[in-house]
């Protein structure tokens, strides 16, 4: 039976990732840090079940990483721990370094340090930021990185340590470079889940409006759900290569956020254009979208767009396999029943 390692284990793709390798037969273990907070809510359905194990470690601490590693001895590591929210790397870029940057590589000297650098495989989970102000559309595994924040600048560095330890060591190490992965258990500071619980808290009277950024940003959004194959499909691959993960379709912030309300049955009509820009209900009248200046970073990505052609013929992997349309459909209808369950809870305190 395989071991895996997962750190970032109670976050969105660590929790669909753990699942899928269960499914698959693997002995898995789960990173955690020690909290007094309870933060385990997306893995709670995988507690206590065989082949399951929590374990604590730090990304930030380099003997925790030795000994957990040194303990599990696994065949695979997927490293998906990080400080992954672009916005906040500007108000903690320290911090966002120390993680995503220096991290990544405690985690390969933990692996040498344990004498695992010949049998572990390591996936490191990279990011479209690395693209930033894009020299290329749309974008692939040979197109030139421009970080465009202190998130990419520091995932730059975890790309090619990844990169340097595999060519100096001989290590089995890749990077997989996802585009936006999205689902109902994306983190709520994250913009498509940002709009898809505001839609549903507005169509049922629990919010009056949503306030977005730029709303032409252009994203390629795929479902994590899927996302998570691709990442195994890369560690079972004969040789040890780096692939973009990407659905290989662009869209925008405004057509995002227009889906999810047409999904709670609300159509929304456009007016305006800039920091002018408004969304109408076109039924009542009544301002449901607006932007504000705040939420505009001090460099922006506005356009990222895929090209999964390397995963999809190399490794079979099917980036269609859950639609776009599909995607929203299915955050919008989690996040509505979420909102009617925050409506029934009011209601009977009342």
């Amino acid at each position: 039976m395989k071991r895996a390692l997962i750190t970032g284990v109670t976050g969105q793709d660590g929790s669909y990732l753990a699942e899928l390798l269960l499914e698959k037969g693997y002995e898995v273990y789960g990173m955690i840090r020690r909290s007094s907070v309870d933060y385990r809510e997306r893995i709670a359905h995988l507690e206590g079940t065989p082949h399951f194990h929590l374990k604590f470690g730090d990304l930030g601490d380099s003997i925790s990483l030795v000994k957990l590693i040194g303990e599990v001895k696994p065949d695979e590591i997927y490293n998906l721990a990080a400080q992954s929210h672009v916005q906040v790397s500007f108000d903690v870029p320290e911090f966002t370094a120390d993680i995503d940057a220096t991290g990544v590589l405690r985690v390969l000297e933990a692996v040498r340090v344990c004498g695992l650098e010949k049998t572990c495989r390591i996936y490191q989970a990279s990011t479209s930021e690395l693209y930033g102000k894009v020299e290329e559309v749309p974008q692939r595994e040979t197109t030139p990185f421009h970080p465009y924040s202190p998130y990419a600048v520091a995932k730059q560095y975890g790309f090619w340590i990844i990169k340097e330890y595999r060519e100096a060591y001989g290590m089995f190490a890749v990077n997989g470079i996802l585009f936006n992965h999205e689902s109902e258990r994306r983190g709520e500071n994250f913009v498509t889940r940002k709009i898809t619980l505001a839609a549903g808290r507005i169509a049922e009277g629990l919010q009056d409006h949503l306030e977005l950024g730029n709303m032409d940003s252009l994203r390629d959004w795929g479902y994590a759900k899927d996302y998570v194959e691709c990442m195994w499909m890369i560690l079972q691959h004969d040789t040890p290569e780096d692939f973009v993960i990407a659905t290989g379709e662009q869209h925008t912030v405004r057509d995002f956020t227009e889906r999810a309300f047409k999904a709670n049955g609300i159509d929304i009509r456009w007016e305006g254009t800039g920091v002018d820009e408004k969304g109408y209900d076109k039924a009542t009248g009544k301002m449901l979208v607006c932007v504000n200046p705040e939420w505009f970073r001090p460099t922006d990505v506005d356009n990222l767009w895929g090209d999964p052609t390397k995963a999809k013929t190399v490794l079979g992997w099917n980036p269609q396999k859950t639609t776009y349309a599909e995607l929203v459909e299915i955050m919008a209808k989690h996040d509505r029943a979420r909102a009617k369950q925050e409506k029934a809870m009011k209601a009977a305190q009342q």
